[in-house]
Parts: C-alpha cells; sequence; structure tokens
C-alpha cells in the first residue's frame, strides 16, 4: 500500500500539462549554471528548505581562490568529495558545508579526502556527469572510484541519503566535520559528536567564517544498524574554551569534543540499500531530533512529498514556448524559489542576530536575505508566484532580527540568523514597503515602519550620519560614496510610500526629501553620478570606466551607477538633456568598446555587452530606461540581445552569480514581457514577452494570461497591447491591474513600432513627475 501511495504521488508531482508537453517540474534543470560563474548547486532541497542536500566537489581551495566554488559544486571539477547539507544558490561568495558525508566500500576506511589529483589518495572520488541525474528535489551520481550509486532527497528540515553498496563490500560512511566551503583559517571553533543509545548521531559545530559564531546541530538516524563506529579528533590542539556545546547525555553512550572531528561509521556487508536521515536545526541536538521527528518516512516518502512541493510550487506559472526557452524560464523560477529559506525549527524555535534563542509565533522564520541583490526581482516575483503568508513571513522575519540585533537595524546579508554586513544600502526596506503598498498584510506594519526608519537613520553604518547631514556620502569619509548615496536615496524613498500610504505625513515628508539627494552626487556638467569629498568638490582624477572594490562605486563603475535611480528616471533623463540624450548615453554604454579595457581584477564583473554588465545588478534594470526616455522600442531589442547571450539551458547557461535567485528572477520577468524596475511603485515596466503564452496563477486564485501573438525570432516587436481586450497605449502596467487577473495580450512584429507608448504621459512612474 505504501509503494502504491508514493507511487501516485510521485505520477502526479510529474503529470504532463498537456500532450507531449513536461509538466514544469520535468522541464527544470538543476544543472544549469553549475558551470561558469552561476555558482548555482545542482543538489536536492525543498522549496525555500532549510537543508541544501548537494555534491561537494572542492572544499580544501584556500579563501582568495575560492570565488569559483562558492556552492560548493562546479561543473568542471573531476571528482566529489562527499555530500553536505548547506549550500547557497548563486552567491558571489561563501561559507557553509556542513555536516560532509562520503560512503566508502570495502575494507579500507580513508579519513582525509585526498587530492583530486591523485586518485584514492583520500575518501574523493572521480565520477561522469553521464552517471548524473539532478531535478527538482533529488539529485544522483555513481562514485566511480568505488561504485556505490549515491542518491539525495532533502525535506524542509531533513536530508535523506541513499547510497546503494557493490555486492559483498563492507559499508562505510566518514561523517567529516572538518569540511567547510572556504577555508577561512580557524574556521571550525568547536564540535561534537554524540552516539546515542538509540543509534542516533547528534553533534554540532560552531564556526567563524562570513558569518560570526554561527552554530549549526544535527541528527542522523540509519536504515541499518551500526556495526561499529569511530569519533576521531584530528587535532591536538587545545581544546577552546568558549561555547562547549552539550555535554553527553544520560542517553549517549559515546562523546567526542575537539575542533576537528570525524566520525568512522561501519554498517558491514548490507543486502538492501542504506538509508540514512539527517535533520539540522541551528537551536541545539534536540532540535534537529524533533526536526527529524517531524518528517517521517524513508527516502521515497520524502522525496515523493518534495516532488508534489515543487510541482504545486513552479505549477504558479504556466508557459508555453520552444523547448529550449521553456527549460531555461523553468529552471529560473525553480532557482528563484530556494531563498530566503527556512531558519526556524518544526517547533518555532530559532537562533537570532543576538545569538540567543527566540519562538517564531505563528510563522515560520526565514534567515538567507542576499538583499542587495534581491530586493529588485526576486522578492516582487515572490509577491506574484508565492501565497500571501510567505512574503508575510519574509517581512516578520525581518522586523524580528531588527527586533533581536544588537543594533537595532534591519538585515543587511543575513543568514543563519547572523549578519554579514556584506554590501550596501539598507534594502530589507524595499522589501518590506513593496509587500505593504501590494496589500500584503500579515505584520506589524506599526512595528516594520519604525524598523525601517531606525536602519534609515542609524548613524554608524555606512556614512548614513554624513548622508542625512551633508546630503550625500563624502568619499573622503567612508568608501563606495556614489553607490551608498543613491541606493540610500532610493530606499528612503519607498519609506517615503510607505508612510504616505499608512497616513504618517511626517515621515513621508522627510524621506522623499532625502529621496532626492541622489541628485547631490550627480554631476550634470559631466553626466556622471561621481563621488563628493566633504568639502562638496568632485573628486578627481575621475574614470568612469574604472572599477576598483572599494573606490567611488560597489563593484561596479560610473557607466553603472549612474543610471541608478529608480525612484526618478524622469528627473534623471532631464538632467542628462532629455530624452535623445539619455537614448544615446544608454546605447552607448551597451556598444561601448571594451577591446582596451579589461575587468578580470573584479570577481563580479560577467556578463558584458559593453559596459553593460548582466552578470551584476546595478544593471539590471538598465535596459528598461529606453522606455523612460520614449523609445520603448530599444528597450524590446536590448532585451533580446541580453536574453540570447546572457541564458541558455546548459551548465554555462548563466552569465553571472544567480545571487540567491535575483539573475532567476530577472529572467522569469522578462520572459513575461514586464519588469519591476522600481519596487514599491506598483508599476511592472513593458520590455517585450519571450514566450508564446504564460498563466500566472496568482495568489488568491486568479489567473493573468500573457499572450504574444506572432512571437518568431523575427517578429521581436511589439506592434500593440491589450489589456482585457481594450488596446493601450503606455508602456507599465499596475500592480492591482495584474492582481486581478485577466489578459494582456501582444501583437509582435518584425519592425519596430517607433509610436507605441512614447508620450511622457504614457511612460512608467517618476517622482518628479508624479502627483503620487
Amino acid at each position: 500500500m505504501r509503494k502504491i501511495l508514493v507511487l501516485a504521488l510521485m505520477l502526479s508531482a510529474t503529470a504532463v500539462a498537456g500532450a507531449g508537453v513536461p509538466a514544469p517540474i520535468d522541464a527544470v534543470d538543476p544543472m544549469i549554471g553549475t558551470g561558469g560563474e552561476g555558482h548555482v548547486f545542482p543538489g536536492a532541497t525543498a522549496p525555500f528548505g532549510m537543508v541544501q542536500l548537494s555534491p561537494d566537489t572542492d572544499t580544501g581551495c584556500q579563501l582568495r581562490e575560492c570565488y569559483g566554488h562558492a556552492a560548493g559544486y562546479r561543473y568542471e571539477d573531476p571528482t566529489i568529495q562527499g555530500f553536505s547539507h548547506t549550500h547557497f544558490s548563486g552567491a558571489g561568495h561563501s561559507d557553509l558545508g556542513d555536516v560532509l558525508v562520503m560512503p566508502q566500500a570495502g575494507s579500507e576506511v580513508r579519513l582525509d579526502p585526498g587530492d583530486p589529483r591523485r586518485p584514492g589518495s583520500g575518501y574523493r572520488s572521480r565520477f561522469d556527469h553521464r552517471s548524473e541525474v539532478a531535478r527538482p528535489g533529488y539529485y544522483a551520481v555513481t562514485l566511480a572510484d568505488t561504485n556505490v550509486r549515491a542518491e539525495l532527497t532533502a525535506g524542509t528540515r531533513i536530508g535523506v541519503h541513499r547510497y546503494t553498496f557493490p555486492a559483498g563490500q563492507a559499508a562505510h560512511l566518514v561523517v567529516d566535520l572538518r569540511s567547510s566551503l572556504y577555508d577561512y583559517p580557524g574556521k571550525i571553533l568547536w564540535s561534537g559528536l554524540h552516539l546515542r543509545a538509540d543509534g542516533t548521531v547528534t553533534g554540532f559545530r560552531e564556526t567563524r567564517g562570513w558569518a560570526p559564531g554561527r552554530k549549526l546541530y544535527f541528527a542522523m538516524r540509519f536504515s541499518s544498524p551500526l556495526k561499529g563506529h569511530g569519533f576521531v579528533d584530528r587535532d591536538a590542539a587545545v581544546p577552546y574554551k568558549g561555547f562547549q556545546g552539550p555535554g553527553r547525555g544520560s542517553d549517549a553512550v559515546a562523546e567526542k569534543l575537539g575542533r576537528a572531528l570525524e566520525a568512522r561509521l561501519d554498517f558491514g556487508v548490507l543486502d538492501a540499500p542504506l538509508e540514512v536521515r539527517v535533520a539540522l536545526s541551528g537551536v541545539d541536538e534536540a532540535g534537529a531530533v524533533a526536526n527529524l521527528d517531524a518528517e517521517p518516512g524513508g527516502f521515497d516518502a520524502v522525496r515523493a512529498r518534495t516532488a508534489a512541493a515543487w510541482a504545486q510550487a513552479l505549477g504558479a506559472v504556466e508557459i508555453d514556448a520552444p523547448a529550449p526557452m521553456r527549460r531555461t524560464v523553468y529552471t529560473a523560477l525553480y532557482h528563484s524559489l530556494l531563498a530566503p529559506s527556512v531558519w526556524s525549527d518544526a517547533d518555532g524555535r530559532y537562533r537570532g542576530p543576538d545569538d540567543q534563542v527566540h519562538v517564531a509565533n505563528g510563522f515560520t522564520f526565514r534567515s538567507t536575505f542576499s538583499l542587495w541583490d534581491t530586493f529588485r526581482a526576486e522578492h516582487p516575483l515572490l509577491t506574484l508566484v508565492q501565497p500571501a503568508e510567505t512574503t508575510a513571513d519574509i517581512v516578520r522575519s525581518l522586523i524580528e532580527s531588527r527586533e533581536h540585533s544588537p543594533y537595532g537595524i534591519l538585515p543587511i546579508w543575513q543568514f543563519a540568523g547572523r549578519e554579514t554586513w556584506t554590501m550596501i544600502g539598507y534594502h530589507a526596506v524595499p522589501v518590506i514597503a513593496d509587500a505593504y503598498l501590494k496589500g500584503i498584510r500579515g505584520f506589524d506594519a506599526d512595528a516594520a515602519l519604525a524598523a525601517m526608519v531606525a536602519s534609515a537613520d542609524y548613524a554608524p553604518y555606512g556614512g548614513l550620519g554624513e548622508y542625512m547631514r551633508l546630503g550625500y556620502v563624502p568619499i573622503d569619509r567612508e568608501p563606495e560614496a556614489a553607490s551608498k548615496t543613491v541606493e540610500y536615496a532610493y530606499d528612503d524613498w519607498t519609506i517615503a510610500r510607505m508612510a504616505r500610504a499608512m497616513g504618517r505625513k511626517d515621515i513621508a515628508d522627510r524621506f522623499e526629501r532625502r529621496a532626492g539627494n541622489w541628485r547631490n552626487s550627480f554631476d550634470a556638467k559631466t553626466g556622471w553620478l561621481r563621488a563628493r569629498l566633504s568639502t562638496g568638490a568632485f573628486r578627481t582624477p575621475f574614470d568612469p570606466t574604472a572599477i576598483n572594490y572599494g573606490s567611488d562605486y560597489t563593484e561596479g563603475n560610473a557607466w553603472q551607477y549612474s543610471w541608478f535611480v529608480p525612484q526618478d528616471q524622469a528627473g534623471l533623463i532631464r538632467l542628462l538633456g532629455g530624452d535623445r540624450a539619455a537614448v544615446a548615453k544608454l546605447d552607448a554604454m551597451f556598444d561601448y568598446d571594451m577591446s582596451k579595457l579589461d575587468y578580470s581584477h573584479a570577481e563580479d564583473i560577467a556578463g558584458l555587452i559593453g559596459q553593460y554588465i548582466h552578470g551584476n545588478e546595478p544593471s539590471h534594470h538598465v535596459a528598461y530606461l529606453y522606455t523612460y526616455a520614449g523609445a520603448p522600442w530599444r528597450t524590446q531589442e536590448r532585451l533580446g540581445q541580453i536574453v540570447t547571450s546572457q541564458y541558455k539551458p546548459t551548465p554555462d547557461g548563466l552569465a553571472g552569480n544567480d545571487d540567491l535567485g535575483q539573475m532567476s528572477a530577472w529572467l522569469v520577468f522578462t520572459a513575461l514581457g514586464f519588469y519591476p524596475v522600481a519596487p514599491g511603485s506598483n508599476q511592472y515596466v513593458i520590455g517585450r514577452p519571450f514566450v508564446d503564452r504564460a498563466v500566472l496563477n496568482l495568489p488568491g486564485g486568479k489567473r493573468f494570461t500573457v499572450i504574444a501573438d506572432g512571437l518568431s525570432d523575427t517578429n521581436r516587436y511589439i506592434r500593440g497591447v491589450t489589456l482585457n481586450g481594450v488596446a493601450i497605449d503606455r508602456s507599465y502596467i499596475r500592480d492591482e491591474e495584474l492582481r486581478a487577473g485577466g489578459e494582456l495580450r501582444f501583437a509582435m512584429d518584425a519592425r519596430p513600432n517607433t509610436r507605441w507608448a512614447t508620450d511622457s504621459a504614457a511612460r512608467p512612474f517618476s517622482m518628479s513627475t508624479s502627483r503620487r
């Protein structure tokens, strides 16, 4: 009966969308982006899961050489070191790789990973991509050196391994608590292993890396009883005297504490595959055990539940398109649904930014907030393709993080409840404002606004004190000052928008004034955003093509950042000299001759089209800016250029880091034909569609259909647009129009329509031309 139920669930999760058309879950290819600079992992995870169970191909790199292995796995690598339980999807930096497990077969058990250039020198193994299978919630590979078939699946807080060992050979597992992505010196502060009387192995480790003082606990159970074990400390150094973790409990029969722990687990010769159930917790080992109990069942049952969860999540969008585009877009949607990840335990407990345990009452606490990246398109997409409760949980998590923060501000770049202070801005603010302005509730709006204002007024952070005093961030007091000025100004505008909607005129008026601060760093004489000194002078010498970390800009230069005024593109265009001048400058950006420039020293600069850098976020809205200058057909041309060159259904199919879903969310929106240039405006700027038909199954049961009549490689321009059968001559749609359901229909043509939506009244929102 159980096998019949599991089979039924799996069949329902992979039911075809139509005759001969794969279901969304079958259209996803998790290998896309595992090569090149995509930095995504191919392993098993549930939507927004706490566990990301995936192979690691190289965890021994030195810190400055690890960039290409930020996700643990890199398609080009020839060996697998093991399977660990935590990974980032597409980050430009890393940590994690917790609780690495590696099966071994036979009489010899190696405790070191060995040299990837010397087969057999350690427990790592060679593998062949032809033996790999990667699907949402499932990964499998054959380890060539031991002939062990490894299969992985995952639930929300658990990962399940299944290992099929060669007949007649003894089965062993090595659990290596030393292993970690990015080899920070002295990263492992303390760790522990416990074998309990019922055969459960539990443990913990505290690490210092990207996130300081991160604590993680695990519990592990097996489908076959242990025949033997060994807990080994590979470090003879003096024990760490700080966090000690739990001592041996009354049910523990063995224990080992130390900085460099490994477990050797022996199972003898098995007559069936070995299943290993592993749960994580940020709270304690008891929490990990409870999480293990909260998701019962063996490998097939967990896999079926997660497949059904993925089928439901991916079914939020129905896509008709040629197979390569459909596969690329559905994979992008999949990558958009991996973070922010669950961080609270099944009982609601979680470890917060203050390193204390708290309880999430009535919601699921989430972490992994790459906010500088994801405020742009990732979070706006979630408001459309996920139930409102998901975004409400995200907002409540941000608010609670602020309440438990030692600094009293919202997260900047948080994971595992810990702040990393990575990147700039206070971009939790637009995430909250965008949700509120779209009518999403389920959180305390007054507490949210208070948190937003507190973050914007926290003078010690990133030159904010000088920004509030001078109206800009001075470069002689704070690095990357030009970027910080314009990003703060945008965030301030979203505070004003939410405050205005809540009837808080005092706050709205103050932050609307601050939202105009972008002008204070814009040099109208040269047409560039530039860094200013505290004296008021622009810093010299000035080179708009220069990209250096810690310089005037953040991961970019003047070419990209001079366009970052999402809240007032009309004001920017006027400063540039009007529509023609703006279009000419946009063309100069895309057409720039890069033959004499070398940006190889900057890790995140990838996917170049002239000075347009699609592999990094500051460029993501720029192609849509032709529309603000009255030339929407030029947006349509540039989008075709970007999609064609930056995305493809291959391992190197992402031009740059996916950055926790932002690169992917950009493609999902763009494929549908519109994009949220200014989250908080409640508008989507029309670009052009890249799929023949799509249906958004919206929260609340409404359906919004996009149809592109005559779309082809030749017919790449918009001739006209209708909304619910009525022709529209504006270059945007409103969020409330989309959420009401209906039909957006594009008539495509081989020639650009240079008259459609060009009038100034037809253009998207800008604060200087809006009546609010």
